[in-house]
């Protein structure tokens, strides 16, 4: 009885143990977003990609986030470490992010011989606008500390938005 109930399951075990991944698309997104941090008065795109396939050590990704204040894209180039089991990107710094517009952002893999396999592209909608963020961060330094531009002497505070951003 024991033998019948065992002999499937391990059976079933090595079928998926020798599927194999997507070599052509090995990069999955799983997540996009962004990310307001109300701390340092920084907003920055955030993609995470699962691995379907196994990626050559030595590969790399470049990323191009279309600007939200307008001008050429952000871009950024990370390597890949061949134990990871999911990648994340983080953009630099953004200003002018407009709530329910799509950005565009393509993210290309590159192999170690810098052959590109894989391009994704996609969007990136804000469920929140900028103006929730101070034109200035209100901590300044490893402590944290108040920033004097934000908290002036007199007990007054200024979390005034950012307004030299272009009109949509």
């Amino acid at each position: 009885m024991k033998t019948r109930l065992i002999v499937p399951l391990l059976a079933a075990l090595c079928l998926a143990g020798c599927q194999r991944g997507d070599e052509t698309q090995p990069l999955k997104l799983s997540g996009k977003l962004f990310i307001f941090n109300y701390r340092v008065s920084k907003a920055t795109y955030n993609l995470a990609f699962d691995f379907q396939g196994k990626i050559p050590d030595g590969s790399y990704v470049e990323a191009s986030f279309e600007n939200p204040a307008g001008g050429e894209p952000l871009k950024i180039t990370q390597k890949i470490f061949p134990f990871w089991e999911k990648l994340a990107l983080e953009s630099p710094p953004l200003r002018c992010v407009v709530k329910d517009r799509p950005y565009k952002v393509a993210v290309s893999l590159f192999g170690p011989d810098a052959k590109q396999i894989q391009t994704v592209e996609t969007t990136v909608i804000s469920s929140l606008d900028e103006t929730i963020l101070p034109k200035n961060s209100i901590v300044v330094g490893p402590a944290y500390d108040m920033n004097p531009k934000v908290f002036v002497k007199g007990g007054e505070a200024d979390f005034s938005p950012d307004t030299d951003c272009p009109k949509a």
